[in-house]
């Protein structure tokens, strides 16, 4: 992206490579986008996403949107910055612009369009029940993205790598998250 790309240039960039990314899932796609912008185009269009899906789930009130979002930004931050440091450690060979963009040109669309469904489904009452289950298909559709993802940004070929740098950010981001919650809660 260009440095003086506005605000909304970077939301309409990005929106146009996530469809693709999700339309066309393949590191091929994923490694078309991922030097056309960097961690600062990444957390905007996250935030972003964040601000949507906290539309969506406003049941927390003011205070829980708000929470929302910071657990949401700190997270993602988390998350890339230890798929790419413990990827290095792997061998990859990417850049943390790159794994920050990858990462979400998938998680925000993907983030808002669960919230949206989540809404939906709590709207129907009978929904409620199915929330479990969006829940894991969310979790199961993050996790094949990811793995792309890590293929792409960083460069990572074997999947014993890919899957090893995936369960660390995860952990450390879960730890993250708690240590968060417990501050801003």
């Amino acid at each position: 992206m260009n440095p003086s790309a506005s605000i909304a240039d970077t939301i309409r960039n990005m929106w146009s490579q996530s469809v693709q990314v999700l339309s066309k899932p393949s590191v091929a796609t994923f490694e078309q986008y991922e030097n056309k912008g960097g961690l600062r185009e990444a957390l905007i269009y996250v935030l972003v996403a964040s601000i949507l899906a906290g539309v969506f789930g406003l049941e927390g009130g003011v205070r829980g949107f708000l929470s929302g979002i910071v657990g949401t930004i700190v997270g993602f931050l988390a998350f890339t910055y230890l798929v790419f440091y413990f990827g290095k450690s792997q061998g990859g060979t990417g850049s943390l612009d790159q794994v920050a963009y990858t990462f979400a040109l998938f998680w925000a669309p993907i983030t808002v369009l669960f919230s949206l469904v989540a809404l939906l489904l709590i709207i129907t009452l009978i929904g409620i029940f199915l929330l479990p289950l969006l829940g894991l298909v969310a979790l199961a559709v993050n996790v094949y993205f990811a793995y792309l993802a890590v293929q792409s940004s960083m460069n990572l070929r074997e999947s014993g790598k890919i899957w090893l740098t995936l369960l660390v950010a995860a952990v450390g981001t879960f730890v993250v998250d708690r240590i968060v919650g417990a501050i801003i809660r």
